[in-house]
């Protein structure tokens, strides 16, 4: 509860001070942050704000839970698996964005030319411009030039050439067709210019302001979000980025399913005259011999020859099948390509490996184009494809054995048929012979048939891998820059630079400015801070004075203890480290102060060379201290009445000059023996500490010595070496005296303390009288 009440006190303290240590400096804030502000204004109109375009997209990743129905699974059987990051990747390749760039004619850009501004005219041009050969820009394009252009009844006029629209016309800068602008809305204010600008520049810049990214790890939602000037720009290049990335993976499903079609249909056409030439051969075999029927043995037996004649051809068929797999998977170094049909095989494990591999080497040039060839991601692929191939191989060679093992099996039973068929009529078994021929060709025309119906049907569904979930859509709002934030900055930049001028001209200042500087520097302590009077006559003190100033010297009075009933220090010397500090001022205001509260006072003018005290109460022509040092004058014939109830003063007279020999003459302890008798208190006036040892010498005759120190005149390097410097740690009783303060900033009345000014209370101006 304790540290509670500290840590608030604390808190209010560093508080306290920051609003006394800048406050007075509110006009140097208020200017700055007008001018902060209004950069921040002159920013935000000058700068073109952002709108951001956001699209959803729904990938359908195997390992994440999302997968293609059963029916679309049984229908299309190139089904490729997609994996979320990978598709991420590709959507962020240039080759897409290149193909957005050349839908949207972004290589041609169009302008409205402003007074301070250049505005996109996307959507206020009433045409765009189409290049017959985007690519060539590059090679061509030498610099950017802006192209000024007129619209009016149908025609572009550029220069003095007119151009129709809708058809290719060659110009100056290539072959060029001008058409009407989908997205016209609006007149626009400035002329319009466009300029080329090479696809490969405009798709980077793209790029730079596309963010594409998942919910989450598990999450196979894709976000899309794009940047851009122009909302109605922003949501065309998502939607035809999404259209582009649908299409490329629709046209590798179509090639995959064509290129089987083309090796189904053309096993087709061999099987089909095979299967001619045999109905043939059976009809003339027929017609020749005149055979009608067959015995029910013969049937029987035709029977299990044909069976067993047609696995040994689908032996065949699948050892021909293994050998173009094995020569694709030898033949093949991470290239993509078309996996051969696998017709005849079924064995899962062969047809899966051969599956991831298609996939890892399609995935392996799909992200070649988009990223570096060292990216980790592609080695990972290229050794994923290295540890599959050895397995393929090793598949086939396995499957390969069992084939050969089993047509050694079908060969032996056919030797045992073909013994069996002897006994058969000669006629019956040629006929028999070329109807098994006929079985088994006719099997595999069934199989082929199949087979070309399941890769027809691959063409319906052609873009099940991804769904789109929302199409793009550009905020109301721009989103940058935000005019809070930028007004926000500019407060506090505004703040910062107020703070960094005041305090770097302090910290640069040096001279004295707060009564800090004095305390970490001396134990002596500061018994009285005095605030700056300007006096306009040249005089010390004047009717009428500011009752704030004499409240000051009211509490120095009560801060050196001359309130007391007791107290018996009477004699009190005021000096000052260097001439100009204000010591005389202060030794004069006290003695009035003193005076004004019913004490007899007297004012000693001890500064013998520059007696400033007796200048401006007039007795420079009278007889002072040094005809009394001299012997040529009482210590009662010196004193003189001033124009102020109970105050007197001695002056310095009228011999002035270096007379420092004339205060060892043992005659000033007579002085001061009478004034301490004849008077309650007694102020000394003395030349400045530094220059002379004059004060050095009257201090033993003092009860208390005021040294002064002027706020923004003493400097720094007097008051560092207060403590290290003899003469003063000499003095009786040393205490300072802060004389001169100054209000800082631009508000009067807040006089320093601590770290600041204005600790104390601030008083009304009015009048006081003596």
């Amino acid at each position: 509860m304790f540290t509670n009440k500290n840590t608030q006190r604390k808190q209010d303290d560093l508080l306290t001070m920051l609003l006394y240590r800048f406050f007075p400096f509110w006009p140097l804030f208020l200017v700055l942050m007008v001018v902060a502000l209004l950069g921040a204004y002159a920013y935000l109109w000058y700068t073109k704000p952002l709108y951001e375009a956001s699209a959803t997209l729904l990938i359908k990743d195997e390992n994440k839970g999302v997968d293609d129905p059963r029916m679309t699974e049984a229908i299309n059987v190139f089904t490729s698996k997609k994996i979320v990051e990978n598709e991420i990747e590709v959507i962020q390749s240039r080759s897409l964005m290149k193909h957005v760039v050349n839908a949207l004619h972004l290589y041609a850009p169009v302008y409205e030319e402003g007074k301070f501004k250049t505005l996109s005219a996307y959507a206020t041009s009433p045409v765009v411009v189409k290049v017959q050969h985007p690519d060539s820009l590059l090679a061509n394009l030498k610099e950017e030039q802006q192209i000024y252009f007129t619209y009016k009844e149908g025609e572009v006029k550029i220069g003095a050439k007119t151009y129709p629209l809708n058809a290719w016309v060659q110009t100056p800068y290539g072959l060029v067709q001008f058409a009407r602008n989908p997205h016209y809305l609006k007149k626009p204010a400035g002329p319009l210019y466009f300029t080329f600008v090479p696809p490969q520049l405009v798709a980077a810049d793209l790029l730079s302001r596309l963010e594409v990214g998942s919910a989450n790890k598990l999450s196979t939602v894709v976000t899309l979000t794009y940047k851009d000037e122009v909302p109605q720009r922003g949501e065309d290049v998502l939607n035809h980025l999404i259209h582009a990335y649908h299409q490329v993976a629709v046209n590798e499903k179509s090639a995959l399913a064509g290129n089987t079609l083309d090796f189904i249909e053309d096993r087709i056409r061999f099987v089909e005259g095979e299967l001619d030439a045999l109905e043939s051969k059976v009809q003339l075999y027929k017609s020749a011999k005149g055979i009608v029927d067959l015995s029910e043995q013969g049937k029987v037996f035709l029977q299990s020859v044909s069976e067993n004649d047609r696995k040994m051809e689908d032996m065949k068929m699948q050892l021909a099948v293994l050998d173009q797999v094995e020569n694709y998977v030898l033949s093949k170094n991470n290239s993509g390509g078309i996996v051969p049909a696998t017709l005849g095989i079924n064995d899962p494990v062969l047809s899966d490996l051969l599956q991831k591999l298609y996939e890892a080497e399609i995935e392996y040039q799909r992200l070649r184009k988009t990223t570096a060839q060292n990216n980790p991601i592609l080695v990972t692929l290229s050794e994923k494809i290295e540890k599959i191939r050895p397995g393929i191989l090793e598949n086939i060679q396995s499957q390969r054995e069992n084939l050969r093992a089993s047509l050694a099996n079908l060969a032996s039973a056919k030797g045992k048929y073909n013994a069996t068929l002897q006994s058969i009529p000669k006629q019956e078994r040629e006929l028999l012979e070329i109807s098994r021929q006929q079985a088994i060709k006719n099997s595999v025309y069934s199989f082929l048939l199949q087979k070309r119906e399941e890769a027809a049907l691959s063409y319906a569904p052609a873009a099940a891998e991804s769904k789109v979930v929302d199409r793009a859509e550009a905020s109301l709002f721009s989103v940058s820059p935000k005019r809070k934030l930028v007004y926000s900055v500019a407060v506090v930049l505004a703040l910062v630079c107020g703070v960094v001028l005041i305090t770097g001209k302090e910290i640069l200042n040096n001279k004295v400015l707060f009564r800090s500087e004095i305390e970490s520097h001396t134990n002596a302590p500061v018994v009285g801070e005095l605030s700056r009077v300007k006096r306009k006559k040249k005089a010390l003190f004047q009717e009428p004075t500011e009752i704030y100033l004499v409240e000051q010297f009211r509490q120095l009075r009560t801060t050196l203890g001359l309130y007391g009933r007791n107290f018996t220090k009477k004699k009190i010397l005021v000096t000052s480290s260097v001439p100009g500090e204000g010591k005389s001022f202060v030794s004069a205001n006290l003695a009035f102060s003193l005076a004004a509260s019913g004490k007899k006072v007297v004012l000693l003018d001890l500064d013998l060379r520059k007696p400033n005290t007796t200048l401006q109460f007039g007795l420079s022509q009278a007889r002072g201290i040094t005809e009394y040092l001299m012997g040529e004058a009482a210590a009662a014939d010196i004193v003189t009445q001033t124009a102020f109830q109970n105050l007197y003063v001695m002056p310095a007279g009228e011999k002035v000059g270096d007379n420092t020999e004339l205060l060892l003459n043992g005659r000033l302890e007579g002085l001061f023996a009478f004034v301490e008798e004849a008077f309650d208190y007694v102020i000394v006036d003395t030349s400045p500490i530094d220059l002379v040892s004059d004060a050095y010498l009257i201090s033993e005759f003092c009860d208390i010595t005021l040294l002064v120190i002027r706020h923004a005149y003493t400097p720094k390097s007097v008051v560092k070496h207060l403590d290290q410097n003899a003469k003063l740690n000499a003095l009786h009783n040393l205490a300072i005296v802060f004389n001169g303060i100054k209000a800082r900033g631009f508000v009067k009345g807040n006089y320093g303390f601590g770290y600041g000014y204005g600790y104390e209370r601030v008083y009304k101006e009015h009048v006081y009288r003596a």
